[in-house]
């Protein structure tokens, strides 16, 4: 193979595998490298579903960046066999006056002019048998939102990127940079590899390597689970309906999936986690007891008929940032370099416009997006270079 190309992308998770296929559409010669066989179990991207909201309850300023994303998983659908994307529709809800988070989905949809419904209590309860909430409730469905199948995406964005030429360099940990303002260089343990410019998007890893490339952000990864429970199919079905979820109550904030060909309601508590090392995480779902009791309590309290059998349970991570919004940026000293990084358990429904962002960024140093949230510089970060 060849050892040099215009972009080298390394990490093809998520964002990455999304990068290598706008940049290899272009015509862009492209190296995808990670240290394992995309899409796989070892990151942020398995499990099988994400959701896609529009109206977003961790800040209005999302909805323009998630609209442009929906846009390309429809047209990755388009061009692919593999199935991208299902209308399910999103409910989010939480005590009336006492969740931020609902509060600011519906202040976003409002912003935007998103199509919404608004119901409260008995509303609620009624429309959606399967979910009992206090009256004091409130809660807003968004009918055009709905779930992705992760593994499906990166698969789809793989096949394509490597049909417009790009490589897929697998099972190949990078273990250096060298970064000149003309080129960039990986050191791997299978060779090295050079190129024009160079993408980052490593996932977890982020917060091991990005050292190397004498800068610091503060990421932090977690140890995050989701289960899946024996559900009653005529209340929790995608067949029948049932949305997914995204919601506040008073101990945090949980989301979840109806269940597909009944594979069971699928759930996860995003406030609970705890901090790891990516190397040596403890994969075994259950190995501690609110694995599972964390999520059980929501049911018990919320969905009573989706508090069946344990089907299956599954552990991936989160890297978050201390504001939990992402990096997407060029390298404060290597124009030449840009990074993606901090997704904070939220990210995956963006991976398509993060992805032709990265390629914009990477062939001409700027993009049609605002991602001035995303700064690496921006105060939140405490940005300091070892440079």
């Amino acid at each position: 193979m060849n050892t040099h190309f215009d972009v080298i992308v390394v990490g093809a998770g998520s964002m990455g595998m999304a990068a290598g296929y706008y940049l290899a559409k272009q015509g862009v010669k492209t190296l995808l490298v990670d240290s394992f066989d995309p899409p796989h179990t070892n990151g942020s991207h398995h499990g099988d579903t994400r959701i896609i909201r529009h109206a977003y309850g961790e800040g209005r300023e999302y909805v323009p960046f998630a609209l442009r994303s929906q846009e390309l998983w429809y047209e990755l659908e388009n061009a692919t066999h593999h199935k991208i994307f299902t209308k399910t529709g999103v409910l989010v809800f939480g005590p009336k006056g006492e969740s931020d988070f609902v509060a600011e989905t519906m202040e976003a949809a409002k912003e935007h002019s998103l199509t919404v419904d608004l119901l409260e209590g008995d509303e609620i309860n009624k429309r959606w048998p399967g979910v009992v909430v206090p009256e004091n409730y409130n809660a807003i469905f968004e009918p055009n939102s709905g779930v992705l199948f992760s593994e499906n995406c990166i698969r789809a964005y793989r096949e394509l990127a490597e049909a417009h030429g790009a490589k897929v360099l697998t099972y190949t940990p990078v273990e250096d940079f060298d970064i000149s303002p003309d080129l960039v260089k990986i050191q791997t343990a299978k060779g090295s590899y050079t190129a024009d410019k160079l993408v980052v998007s490593m996932g977890a890893w982020n917060s091991k390597l990005l050292s190397k490339l004498n800068i610091n952000i503060p990421l932090q990864p977690y140890r995050q689970v989701v289960g899946f429970f024996e559900s009653d199919e005529s209340k929790y079905s995608n067949d029948i309906d049932f949305p997914a979820f995204m919601v506040e109550v008073p101990k945090g904030i949980y989301y979840g999936f109806p269940s597909f060909g009944g594979c069971g309601l699928k759930i996860g508590y995003h406030t609970y986690g705890q901090q790891i090392d990516p190397d040596t995480i403890n994969r075994d779902f259950g190995v501690y007891p609110e694995d599972e009791n964390n999520l059980r309590e929501f049911l018990g309290e919320y969905m009573q008929g989706a508090n069946g059998e344990l089907k299956r349970g599954a552990v991936c991570m989160y890297t978050k940032t201390p504001d939990e919004h992402f990096v997407i940026d060029v390298h404060p000293e290597h124009s030449n370099v840009v990074i993606a990084a901090g997704f904070s358990g939220h990210g995956f429904k963006f991976s398509s416009v993060v992805g032709e962002t990265l390629s914009q960024l990477a062939t001409t140093g700027k993009t049609e997006h605002d991602i001035s949230i995303f700064s690496i510089n921006r105060p939140a970060l405490k940005q300091k270079t070892t440079i």
